[in-house]
């Protein structure tokens, strides 16, 4: 495997490659036969400090094919475990590699990941490969949630690689270049202290303070505090999926990271018509992960790393159950506060009265009665459009209304003020099921990627209220088959 020559501002280290040996397995990239770019994230590109004209180059993209490593890159499989379902099982990265950490600019490390890339240690008897479809999705989707101002992984590039892979058709193959603060999990936590000693425990958990939470560094209470910095990251982050209708699909413990990055986009959707019980997952047979279920699993799966975290909590057990228990109290009341502070904000409230959350349950109750679409309820509310039969109308609805326009009038903010503050906080499109569906078939079966590439600039600003986002406001027809969505592995 060559080394490339031409640097577009490669400036990489591994520190994870640091970590105790049990924490990964060196392994590169598999080559592949005839790699070209599907996609490149220019602006992302620059923030990283590349070139991304460079980085079109053909040596360039043989790194983003695994056919080259960069200059400073020491690619490793990370080993994790995670709770699947509720069922654990020691896993790691069965079909991605870590190149290294991309030193940017500003002074930031962030992960250089391909996923796709070829078996690891971890495959478990796959491929190792994905196919072109569910990684144009992963950009279209993480690339929404940063327009959304959600933390996410996002994507930097996606290679074809010109062999196909096989699941239930042949499919094209394809390589991901995902950046992320870091690939630390709560399955990763898991895994050291299952299979680790107590010293790899706490150099991995030393290491995620370096990498995320440095001013507890030199705390001595660093590792409870360190499960209390997660919950709260978490519990904001949670809350930011709920207010715009975001469905993970797949919260294994392994897809939950400390840093409070969303991770993770194989069989995620947005709502349309506002239910609690929504699932999209073809494998989520039973609803665990559901859209209103989100709040309460993550709280289940931070419980899980308590767990881990316990031999460092306290040398004491039943004190360092204690203090556990009490850091996972306060997640619940850290997501109602994010939760109930956004929702206001979509209804134009600035202050505070005690009975907002019934106004906010009511709204949701008719909503979810009357088959309303909850991004486009909040965005005709934002525009003033009330009493059109086709969005918002009905006698409950107009009740419900003249509280709301009521509790409007009883705090100091202007009309003006009233609407920024709804139109910063209501996307006025979201990346509809049916318009990803159709973009991700006019790239991958039509070979046209102008219907991906016009999406993905209207979802940048996703507050702008244009005209241009108008036909991203639109509905899918109706269809008595409910949507579903796939893990692509």
């Amino acid at each position: 495997m060559k080394e490339k020559h031409a640097n577009p501002g490669w400036n990489l280290d591994n520190s994870y490659a640091r970590l105790p040996e049990i924490m990964y397995a060196k392994q590169n990239p598999t080559p592949v036969q005839a790699p070209a770019i599907a996609v490149l994230n220019d602006s992302l590109a620059a923030e990283l400090g590349l070139d991304p004209a460079a980085l079109t180059e053909e040596e360039n993209i043989a790194i983003f094919a695994g056919n080259a490593i960069p200059a400073g890159g020491f690619p490793l499989a990370q080993a994790y475990a995670g709770h699947q379902f509720g069922h654990f099982n020691i896993l790691g990265d069965g079909r991605a590699v870590l190149l290294g950490e991309q030193l940017t600019p500003e002074g930031t490390r962030v992960d250089i990941q391909l996923k796709g890339s070829g078996p690891t240690p971890f495959s478990r008897r796959g491929d190792g490969r994905a196919a072109l479809g569910p990684m144009l999705r992963e950009y279209i989707i993480s690339e929404a949630m940063y327009g959304l101002g959600i933390p996410t992984t996002r994507s930097l590039a996606v290679v074809t690689t010109g062999e196909a892979i096989y699941r239930e058709t042949k499919l094209p193959g394809a390589i991901l270049t995902r950046v992320a603060g870091s690939h630390l999990r709560v399955g990763t936590f898991q895994y050291a202290a299952q299979r680790g000693s107590r010293e790899d425990l706490q150099a991995l958990a030393d290491y995620a303070i370096n990498r995320h939470y440095q001013h507890l560094a030199k705390v001595g209470s660093r590792y409870i505090r360190l499960l209390n910095e997660v919950i709260a990251r978490q519990a904001k982050l949670i809350a930011k999926w709920q207010l715009v209708g975001f469905v993970h699909g797949v919260m294994n413990t392994d897809n939950m990271t400390i840093s409070g990055e969303t991770i993770d986009y194989g069989p995620c959707a947005f709502i349309d018509a506002y239910d609690p019980a929504t699932v999209f997952s073809s494998i989520d047979a039973h609803g665990r992960y559901a859209y209103g279920n989100q709040p309460h699993i993550a709280v289940w799966n931070l419980a899980r790393l308590a767990e881990a975290l316990l031999p460092l909590v306290h040398e004491d057990e039943a004190e360092a159950v204690r203090l556990a228990e009490e850091a996972l109290a306060a997640f619940s009341i850290q997501y109602q506060d994010h939760w109930l502070a956004g929702m206001r904000a979509k209804l134009g409230l600035a202050d505070e009265e005690e009975q907002d959350a019934a106004l906010i349950m009511d709204l949701l109750k008719w909503m979810q009665e009357n088959d309303a679409d909850y991004t486009n309820t909040f965005r005709a509310l934002t525009l003033g459009q009330l009493g059109n039969s086709t969005v918002l109308s009905g006698a409950d609805f107009d009740a419900w209304k003249q509280r709301w326009q009521g509790r409007l009038e009883r705090q100091s903010l202007s009309r003006g003020e009233v609407a920024a503050l709804m139109k910063s906080s209501n996307p006025a499109i979201i990346p509809r099921n049916h318009l990803v569906e159709d973009a991700l078939n006019a790239a991958v079966q039509e070979g046209n990627d102008g219907v991906m590439n016009s999406l993905v600039q209207a979802l940048k600003h996703p507050y702008a209220y244009t005209s241009e986002q108008e036909h991203y406001a639109t509905l899918p027809e109706p269809s008595s088959c409910g949507y579903q969505t796939f893990c692509g592995t």
